[in-house]
């Protein structure tokens, strides 16, 4: 298994560090980046209400409006686009299958992406596989020790990292797969029934422990991604900023 980045305090002079995390759910990249950036403020943006919000500050409304006016005003933006209407699950027979009782996911990668180089402050877009974020990083469960595989990828904008090493996988996901049930060392953290996890046995395979929301617990980003991300962000800092890592 490889290790993260290690951790790095934010220089005194980007102090206080502001952090905005759109498309934010119960706030599962907000904890990784509060244990990457310590002292720092997290503003977290969602459509929905989230009551289990980890972060700070949190504001309804939508996320990539939100860029457009205040996303100058941070240090550090990171968004989620919701996945429905982008990842290779929603395409062919299910993307049909939508279509068909009415039902639509707007693809907000692009805008997302426009919206955040209006603000000139480095940004992270996440989404999953088969979706049209560019595949800068790839972040998966088992970098980190986790119980979910969860393979998520990471645009970088204005701001570069080195792919971290992705180990060989231990075993399969424990579930229903074609009539057939299978043991494995990860849970499968999306849908209901066919062996797939129950709210505690997501909190632990993901590191979350505020929520006990089924639906938001599977949505949710597991704090170590952003932690990685967050220190590799500040290891990109220290030369430029003529600090110790």
């Amino acid at each position: 298994m490889t290790q993260p980045t290690p951790v790095r305090r934010v220089p005194d002079a980007l102090q206080p560090f502001r952090v905005l995390d759109g498309c934010c759910c119960i706030g599962g990249g907000t904890e990784g980046y509060r244990r990457a950036f310590p002292g720092c403020h997290i503003t977290g943006v969602d459509i929905e209400p989230q009551p289990d919000y980890r972060g700070d500050d949190f504001h309804q409304g939508d996320a990539i409006a939100f860029i457009l006016a205040h996303g100058h005003e941070f240090d550090f933006i990171h968004i989620s686009p919701p996945c429905q209407g982008e990842g290779a699950p929603t395409k062919g027979t299910n993307r049909a299958r939508n279509a068909a009782i009415g039902r639509t996911y707007p693809r907000l990668i692009g805008p997302a992406r426009a919206a955040l180089e209006t603000t000139g402050r480095p940004y992270v877009i996440e989404n999953v596989p088969g979706s049209e974020v560019r595949k800068d990083i790839r972040l998966c469960g088992e970098q980190f020790g986790l119980g979910v595989l969860m393979h998520r990828y990471f645009e970088l904008g204005g701001w570069t990292a080195p792919q971290p090493v992705h180990p060989r996988h231990r075993g399969r996901v424990r579930g229903w797969r074609h009539g057939e049930y299978h043991e494995g060392p990860y849970v499968a953290a999306y849908g209901k029934g066919g062996g797939k996890a129950t709210v505690e046995e997501i909190r632990e395979a993901k590191g979350i422990d505020w929520s006990t929301d089924h639906l938001r617990l599977r949505e949710a980003l597991p704090p170590a991604y952003t932690e990685w991300i967050g220190a590799a962000y500040l290891a990109t800092l220290a030369p430029r900023l003529g600090v110790a890592a």
